[in-house]
């Protein structure tokens, strides 16, 4: 069997994420393959893909947080709010021209997308209307109409600002946020907000979670040196950690709920408090990962277990 664990892949452009667990599958040997927050094929960057046990934890990792380097176009709309889609035509015939909006404008307009904001996701995107896929929808000329949702974008810094042709002006901004923000439709939304139309250009993934970029790497260098983080190491790194005894372990991992320590909210990752309704990685007296928890009431309930 395959060892379980994740690997840290620095996605290429052009690729679907079902491309990279594809080829993360023949090189692990395994099909026991999943991805943790899909990267559009024009997006680089940070994919976290599990193998064999490690893919139980891809659920709980997609709930953090994600930074990422961004490129918006003002002056042009598209279908898709990125590169890859048809230039939508404004609808005056002519918005105001990107580069006579004073830069104080520009940051004043960006900071209206920081803070818990209300986000419609683009029309494609991966989410399920009436079990089918938006995307797949609007292709075939049904486009639904998404409700928005909560996101939270804690920061969103203006990096640079340069001319990108007549009356086109892209914006290099660094994006925090959570997951199931769309940073296409903050580059669509400031678009409308400004009367510019805008658009996503280029997109990077630098973190997912305790995640950066410094560790990932390229599908040819995986090929060449293989490297995953195995299982235990991964969860400490992602969840608080509560450790267990041997009674409690054995009871964990038979699904048994066991009774919350007075430690156990305060369970740590990487020296900082966790979140009390939050997962944590509970460990055995020999440090092996035995269940992931979350804690109810009085008691910690396993979410997933790991034992045999």
């Amino acid at each position: 069997m395959a060892e379980s664990g994740l690997v840290i892949v620095d996605k290429s452009g052009g690729m679907t994420s079902h491309d990279v667990v594809a080829r993360i599958r023949r090189l692990a040997g395994t099909r026991k393959v999943g991805h943790a927050g899909t990267l559009d094929p024009m997006a680089t960057g940070v994919l976290v893909i599990g193998v064999e046990k490690a893919t139980r934890l891809l659920g709980h990792l997609t709930l953090t947080e994600k930074e990422y380097d961004a490129t918006i176009r003002l002056g042009q709309a598209t279908v898709t709010d990125d590169a890859e889609g048809e230039i939508v035509p404004p609808s005056d015939g002519q918005g105001p021209d990107p580069a006579a909006i004073p830069e104080a404008e520009l940051r004043t307009a960006l900071g209206a997308f920081t803070g818990q904001i209300s986000q419609v996701p683009p029309r494609i995107s991966a989410i399920k209307v009436d079990g089918e896929r938006a995307y797949r929808l609007t292709r075939a000329g049904a486009a639904p109409e998404l409700a928005a949702r909560h996101v939270t974008i804690t920061r969103l810094e203006l990096l640079g600002i340069r001319a990108a042709g007549k009356r086109l002006l892209d914006l290099d901004v660094s994006v925090t946020c959570s997951s199931g923000t769309y940073i296409r439709a903050i580059a669509r939304d400031l678009g409308a907000a400004l009367g510019t139309g805008g658009h996503l250009t280029a997109l990077r993934r630098t973190r997912v979670g305790p995640y950066g970029i410094a560790r990932a790497r390229t599908l040819d260098q995986l090929a060449a040196t293989f490297e995953l983080i195995p299982l235990a190491d991964a969860a400490a790194a992602a969840f608080g950690c509560v450790h267990l005894s041997a009674e409690e372990a054995r009871l964990v991992s038979h699904g048994v709920r066991i009774p919350a320590a007075d430690g156990s909210a305060g369970a740590t990752t990487s020296g900082r408090p966790a979140a009390r309704d939050a997962p944590v990685a509970a460990f055995d007296p020999d440090g092996n990962l035995t269940a992931l928890l979350i804690r109810q009431g009085d008691e910690m309930r396993p979410l997933a277990v790991f034992v045999p």
